[in-house]
């Protein structure tokens, strides 16, 4: 206690408690990338507080609007997997790479965009150019309507993923085979290639079957 001069555990009988102030909260580096007139949403809660996020649009935004490019660290594996989301990668300096967010400062605010299961509420294509992923708008976006994505159909192809949404019964698109957690990659015999999953490494030996 400053007051008494003395070091006490706990607070100080005579002058009572300190009065603590708090540090602020800041936003993460995602959340801080949002434009201005897109909005986060809470959708669900789940255990231990885990939210699960939408992006919905606060003005109209016109078709063929551009965001992007898509931030994330370059990664041979997942460390973290959500099924609402895309799985994206790049192709860089010859070799694939997941764009993984294991935490909202790795990434930008579009990690919060949630994969669409259906063309009705597809509003945006993803796709890659020059090394970077982009998400660019297919029609008009209303005000409250949550933004939404598929792959584009050059970019499904090199996911080895549906370029179109099939129905089945539970009407959801097939994703791209992801391990939900870390391993070690699969590496091909032919031609040392290394993949995250043996599924896409079984996909991939087809090729050397075929020459």
């Amino acid at each position: 206690c400053e007051d008494c001069g003395k070091s006490l555990i706990g607070e100080c009988k005579l002058h009572g408690p300190l009065i603590r102030a708090k540090d602020r909260v800041i936003p993460s580096r995602a959340r801080l990338t949002l434009p201005h007139y897109l909005t986060l949403r809470v959708l669900e809660l789940r255990a231990g507080n885990q939210q699960i996020l939408g992006v919905f649009a606060k003005k109209v935004i016109q078709k063929r609007t551009q965001f992007g490019p898509y931030v994330g660290q370059l990664s041979t594996k997942l460390t973290r997997y959500d099924e609402s989301r895309l799985v994206l990668q790049v192709l860089k300096d010859g070799g694939k790479y997941f764009l993984d967010t294991p935490n909202e400062d790795c990434g930008n605010w579009m990690m919060f965009v949630r994969l669409a299961r259906n063309q009705e509420e597809q509003t945006l294509v993803a796709y890659q150019h020059c090394g970077e992923v982009y998400f660019t708008t297919v029609k008009p976006i209303e005000p409250h309507t949550e933004l939404k994505v598929w792959y584009a159909a050059d970019y499904a192809k090199f996911m080895e993923a549906s370029a179109v949404f099939i129905k089945e019964e539970s009407d959801v698109c097939p994703l791209p085979p992801v391990a939900k957690e870390p391993v070690d990659p699969w590496i091909c015999s032919s031609c040392r290639s290394t993949f995250a999953t043996f599924a896409l490494l079984e996909s991939h030996q087809c090729i050397h079957k075929d020459r």
